[in-house]
């Protein structure tokens, strides 16, 4: 959610311009954090839909090349960052009603 900020300029009176800046910083990590277990969420459908004989590929990290993985690992690792997401997107939820509540 973004708001609008009057940011002084020298030599001009501060409502000559105005910059939108970020209310919140959490909000965007929370925005960002719910993108990915989307992702996650459909990443583990994927596999899980999978058929027993297809074969799946690990992409190496900051590469192009991909290598053979087993999908039951891939699976259970994904499912693993799922929940990991999940709880992180629930930590910054319940610490902002803690928040308000004060």
């Amino acid at each position: 959610m973004l708001r609008r900020v009057e940011m002084p300029v020298r030599g001009a009176r501060p409502d000559d311009n105005s910059v939108l800046v970020s209310t919140d910083n959490s909000t965007a990590h929370k925005e960002d954090l719910s993108s990915k277990i989307k992702e996650q969420k459909i990443v583990v459908d994927e596999l899980s839909n999978l058929k027993k004989n297809r074969k799946v590929y690990r992409q190496q990290q900051n590469s192009n090349i991909f290598f053979l993985a087993d999908r039951t690992e891939m699976l259970s690792e994904s499912k693993n960052i799922l929940d990991e997401l999940k709880k992180e997107y629930q930590d910054i939820e319940n610490s902002e009603k803690t928040k308000i509540k004060k």
